[in-house]
């Protein structure tokens, strides 16, 4: 058997309409921590505000945003996986099907660049970024949508030979920029070395790793401790209400460049809109998140 169009079309779909309307579990989780500990009494209330939006929104199939922003995935494709039929189409038909079925409707996000026409289709959409997974008998696709509060306050520099020190000044720099716009607490992911293209998607994978996962570099997972608590301690606090929470966390990954290092930062808004969900040889489709 093999991994059809068909299946692709229909389960990128599903992933991209599930994002809508659920908060990932390790998402609610740690705001339910963050609560626990939190002091500022209106940072409480919006926090508990947030966790009650979130129950509602999955009890009701409702969008938790009204803001659905554009379908944006990671595929991984294993070597060992079988495809038929035109799989890159998949992705964009699927997200025209679900246009057409999907209640309550999604309104017209995507913007043409150049004449800033807003419709439901437009070049490269949906946004797909694909990598292989040695020896995987399955595709694995992740949709992340970006919307206003997950991609607007993106940014990168290309720094030369900098300093860590360096490095955490500039996060510090795009979180105090950023300010509470994106919508805290947010999800902050951060790519250092490479090539421009690659810091800027490590940045935005970063933010699919799991919340409260170790880095297993030492010297970043010192890194992130670090930032995590100077980032909380600017007070911006959920929807800039003030407060200790006002990141749920920072991931940050690197590669090996040359003497030029970019660093990329982005971020996701409250809501840490990702699904994920792996489509077998065998047909079977199993929902990670």
């Amino acid at each position: 058997m093999a991994i059809t169009y068909d299946l692709v079309k229909q389960v990128s779909a599903d992933l991209y309409e599930w994002s809508l309307k659920k908060v990932p579990d390790d998402t609610l989780n740690t705001m339910r921590a963050a609560l626990e500990t939190e002091s500022g009494e209106n940072a409480k209330k919006v926090l508990k505000f947030m966790l009650l939006s979130a129950e509602r929104a999955e009890e009701e199939d409702r969008f938790l945003c009204s803001d659905a922003g554009v379908p944006v995935y990671v595929v991984k494709i294993g070597t060992a996986a079988q495809l038929d039929g035109d799989i890159k189409r998949a992705f964009a038909d699927g997200f025209a099907d679900l246009v057409e079925r999907i209640d309550p409707p999604i309104l017209k996000f995507v913007q043409n660049p150049l004449t800033n026409e807003r419709s439901y289709q437009g070049k490269d959409m949906p946004i797909v970024s694909w990598d292989l997974k040695d020896g995987a008998d399955y595709m694995e696709i992740t949709c992340s949508p970006k919307a206003l509060g997950a991609g607007r306050w993106a940014q990168l520099e290309i720094f030369v030979y900098p300093t860590l020190e360096d490095i955490e000044k500039y996060i510090m720099d795009c979180v105090i920029r950023a300010g509470s716009q994106h919508c805290p607490p947010v999800m902050i992911g951060v790519g250092i070395g490479g090539s421009f293209d690659h810091a800027a998607k490590m940045a935005k994978q970063a933010t699919l790793r799991q919340l409260g996962s170790e880095n297993p570099e030492p010297i970043l997972a010192d890194m992130e401790r670090r930032l995590f608590k100077a980032i909380n301690a600017t007070g911006f606090g959920p929807m800039g209400q003030g407060g200790d929470t006002t990141a749920l966390g920072i991931h940050i990954d690197y590669s090996a460049g040359h003497g030029f290092t970019p660093v990329a930062v982005c971020f996701n808004c409250w809501i840490n809109r990702r699904t994920t969900a792996r489509i077998f040889n065998s047909g079977t489709v199993e929902r990670i998140e």
